[in-house]
């Protein structure tokens, strides 16, 4: 599969008309986003959005058990904030940074005021949302349907596509909670791959050896999901 690398910025800004980037540029503030980072929390008021340049978001619906699971992951495809989107001030899921990188914040009163001007953003904004709604989909299809390796290479293409890097960290925690199994699980999987000589994996390290052994060995669901946002949002700029 021919595979275009995301260039260094945020796909989702890179949309927006040069108008409605020019409202929005004098309220943005860099931010480092560090592992673990609470970016919103479930039920608790949204008073910023983030637009991951790169790194991993992870969407976590935690049960009254306690148990957490991921639903769904954003990286500098898209936008941290989705209910803000919807005209919304908070969400059922908090969202935590579970691969670090940097991105742009914004007030998440600026952005609602913004939607309320743009025709052109709300248009973007709402390719998006459904390019996202697709991904959580094509998830909860793949859990169901595909083995685990499978599952361990399209979470691995993703992450790869949203870090710039052939290296990043990526722990087994947060890699069990992508793929719905136990650590164990997870470092079994790993280690196939690393025999293969597709990747590298120590210490929550990832190091990508052979990229299109993975898409090899990945379900159709990465490909499908690729598509699906590149015919929303268009092809990502960047060197093949």
């Amino acid at each position: 599969m021919e595979h275009a690398v995301q260039s260094a910025h945020n796909r989702l800004l890179a949309l927006f008309e040069p108008a409605d980037r020019k409202m929005l540029t004098p309220h943005f503030k860099s931010v480092t986003l560090e592992y673990r980072k609470a970016l919103y929390e479930a039920y608790q008021p949204i008073e910023y959005v983030y637009f991951p340049i790169a790194g991993v978001a992870s969407l976590v619906n935690t049960m009254v058990n306690g148990i957490a699971s991921e639903v769904g992951t954003i990286g500098n495809e898209g936008m941290v904030g989705l209910p803000v989107i919807l005209n919304d001030t908070m969400g059922p899921t908090s969202v935590y940074m579970q691969v670090p990188g940097e991105g742009l914040q914004l007030p998440a009163k600026v952005l609602r005021e913004a939607i309320d001007q743009s025709k052109t953003m709300r248009i973007v904004l709402a390719h998006y949302t459904h390019a996202f709604f697709n991904q959580v989909a094509q998830s909860a299809a793949c859990n169901h349907a595909h083995d685990l390796n499978q599952r361990c290479c399209r979470w691995l293409l993703m992450t790869h596509d949203r870090v710039q890097s052939p290296e990043f960290t990526l722990t087994q925690e947060f890699l069990a909670m992508m793929l719905g199994v136990r650590r164990t699980s997870v470092t079994l999987a790993a280690n196939k791959l690393k025999r293969q000589k597709l990747i590298d994996y120590n210490r929550g390290r990832v190091t990508i050896f052979d990229r299109t052994g993975l898409e090899k060995q990945s379900c159709e669901c990465y490909a499908v999901s690729k598509r699906e946002f590149d015919r929303l949002l268009g092809e990502p700029s960047g060197a093949a």
